[in-house]
């Protein structure tokens, strides 16, 4: 077969036909943005107030400011609070889950105006975006050359753009994950760790991480981010004292229990456990089935890590098992995916993977689009974003088991 019949079934993802895709989504996605947020005041076309998720982060950051720590488990003392710091937000309740640690991040903004503190949140996680993408893309050399169409894609990626339109945190994940993999591909596996302990913040997302460097024996990575993961709790124990330690504790122990308030639109989550949850109405067959299908996820991953791939392979093995396996993923924490797609596109480009993988371009096209179908699972009962996700992570697989020896299991050189 030669290389013009191998290239066929993806000759449609040419480079031009990508940018043309990226600006048109770019722009229906962000004029669209820019039409309900161009109101005068807090509050968008809608009715409710700009950045809806920040108003929670903008009230954890005042109860750090008044020192207040058996507040930050209390939905009414919140509630209350954020009437009071943004009364246009109206009565607002939050399902107190992050570590106290979190609120001393919010504390500096909680002390501007909340119009001021959000465009300056918002400010920050576009640059940091920006960074990350940037960094990923600086090591896929044969994406050098991409430079517009990757950026148009960026800024067009439905994650980043619910990131900003919800005002969440979910790109210091990002950026956690972006470090862990430049440290990587240099050989400071205790960097990495580092790095990947600061998840501690959004401990969902280090659930396969956890699990992947643990059976992989990777102790320096192990010991790096149990350092980290620590050492950011403590900085909330030291500062609230026990008792919100033991709040917050409590409540992660009970999290199955606010699942529906957490979760008011379910058509939004993107990982196994709402898959099987939107698909099945008994809840318990449906939880059994997400357990099992998310240990057969973490196998797939470890079992990837612990191959001859290259690093950009593994790497991506593990951000799709930790979107895949993660008990609570909304949209916006697809963000993370972002190098995933950087550093596939540049594998894919290369005669391995038109070998080994010929269908790997409009897998990754269907994992970038597909979110913004999630509204059509309120008929549908299934979130295909989902299926793509274990498609691609399956092809990842079988790629690393058909991986030629001779690349070192830390950098992929």
């Amino acid at each position: 077969m030669d290389s013009a019949t191998t290239a066929k079934p993806t000759s449609w993802l040419n480079s031009r036909r990508l940018r043309f895709h990226g600006l048109i989504l770019a722009v229906c996605l962000w004029s669209t943005y820019a039409w309900i947020f161009s109101t005068p005041g807090l509050l968008d076309r809608h009715g409710l107030v700009k950045g809806t998720d920040f108003v929670h982060f903008y009230t954890l950051g005042s109860l750090a400011r008044e020192h207040r720590g058996a507040a930050l488990y209390d939905p009414a003392a919140q509630s209350t609070l954020a009437q009071q710091r943004v009364p246009q937000a109206g009565r607002l309740f939050f399902v107190p889950l992050y570590g106290p640690q979190v609120s001393l991040l919010f504390a500096p903004l909680a002390e501007l105006p909340y119009g001021w503190a959000l465009s300056l949140w918002l400010i920050s996680n576009a640059i940091l975006y920006a960074l990350c993408c940037y960094s990923i893309w600086k090591t896929c050399p044969n994406l050098r050359s991409e430079g517009a169409t990757v950026f148009l894609l960026a800024l067009a990626y439905p994650g980043f753009f619910h990131l900003i339109a919800w005002g969440q945190t979910s790109v210091l994940a990002l950026a956690c994950f972006t470090v862990a993999y430049l440290a990587l591909r240099s050989g400071r596996m205790i960097v990495a760790g580092v790095a990947i302990g600061c998840l501690m913040f959004k401990p969902q997302l280090g659930l396969a991480a956890a699990f992947v460097f643990l059976f992989a024996r990777e102790w320096k990575v192990v010991c790096g981010a149990s350092g980290s993961a620590l050492a950011e709790l403590a900085v909330g124990w030291l500062y609230y004292g026990s008792s919100a330690m033991r709040d917050y504790l409590y409540h992660m122990v009970r999290v199955r229990e606010v699942f529906a308030q957490l979760e008011p639109r379910p058509y939004q989550m993107h990982s196994l456990r709402s898959f099987w949850a939107m698909l099945l109405p008994w809840p318990q067959a449906a939880f059994g089935l997400y357990i099992a299908s998310a240990i057969a996820v973490l196998v797939l991953a470890l079992l990837c890590w612990k191959s001859a791939a290259p690093l950009s392979l593994r790497f991506s093995a593990l951000l799709i098992g930790t979107v895949l396996v993660s008990p609570h993923l909304t949209v916006y924490d697809l963000v993370i995916l972002a190098p995933v797609f950087l550093l596939l596109a540049d594998w894919a480009m290369t005669s391995a993977a038109a070998q080994g993988a010929p269908k790997l371009g409009p897998l990754l096209y269907a994992c970038y689009a597909l979110p913004l179908l999630g509204p059509l699972s309120i008929w549908t009962h299934v979130q295909f974003s989902v299926l793509a996700m274990a498609t691609l992570l399956g092809t990842i697989s079988r790629c690393a088991r058909r991986s030629t020896h001779g690349f070192d299991p830390h950098t992929g050189q």
